[in-house]
């Protein structure tokens, strides 16, 4: 499933710096409002799954990494290196992106807890434990895709569509709450480049949490019971 491991961490690095320049830029120059960022992510994430795919993986997040970890479909040394990368490509594609916006000021794109949200009559402020909770439900989604539709390598759609689509669809609900980051590299990019990082703890929590619930879940419910992948299920 993977190549030599310095081919895979160059294309996690790549891969993630991409998601976080596009992402978080689509997001500081509010392009297309919610819309037009849950694309921004959902479109870097299926463009890479089919450059990368058969190289890494393209995690491109370490909570996916991390999910992908507990299915047991990757070793702890190549899951630590895989983290590594992408938190260093996160970074430098927020530092690059505020290098292009010439500075801090339009936020770079930083996910952030909602305050006085409007929504309909009520208005919505999300507590680091609510938005915890949001962050760690998206993230359950976009990974239990990953690990049903891509590792697995049964989807009847192309895994790469179905991946970019969750994305989507989270950040288009979550987003207003949280920022829907799903990735602590999308998180801590910005925030490392802004100087920023309030509640940033729950962004490093959160995801995770959802990813290797996700993981779990696969590997002791949905994956297929000894025999490995094109071999049915035991009865």
């Amino acid at each position: 499933m993977y190549h030599k491991l310095s081919t895979s961490l160059l294309a996690e690095f790549i891969g993630t710096f991409a998601l976080i320049f596009i992402g978080a830029g689509a997001g500081a120059l509010r392009i297309g409002g919610l819309v037009g960022v849950a694309l921004a992510h959902g479109l870097v994430v299926i463009g890479f799954a089919y450059a990368y795919g058969h190289i890494s993986g393209t995690h491109i997040n370490p909570a996916v990494t991390l999910g992908v970890f507990a299915a047991g479909k990757i070793d702890a040394a190549r899951a630590f290196s895989y983290i590594v990368f992408q938190l260093a490509g996160g970074i430098l594609g927020a530092l690059v992106l505020r290098w292009v916006l010439g500075g801090a000021e339009t936020g770079l794109g930083a996910t952030t807890l909602a305050q006085n949200l409007a929504a309909g009559n009520a208005t919505i402020t999300i507590t680091p434990a609510i938005g915890l909770v949001v962050e760690a439900i998206l993230t359950f989604f976009l990974v239990n895709t990953i690990m049903n539709a891509g590792i697995s390598g049964k989807a009847t759609v192309p895994a790469g569509l179905a991946i970019g689509l969750t994305l989507v669809f989270c950040i288009l609900m979550g987003g207003p709450l949280t920022g829907a980051s799903l990735n602590p590299a999308r998180t801590i990019g910005p925030a490392v480049a802004s100087g920023n990082f309030s509640d940033l703890w729950v962004y490093l929590v959160g995801p995770p949490l959802g990813a290797i619930a996700a993981g779990l879940l696969y590997k002791t419910v949905f994956e297929e019971e000894r025999g490995g992948a094109g071999h049915p299920k035991k009865k």
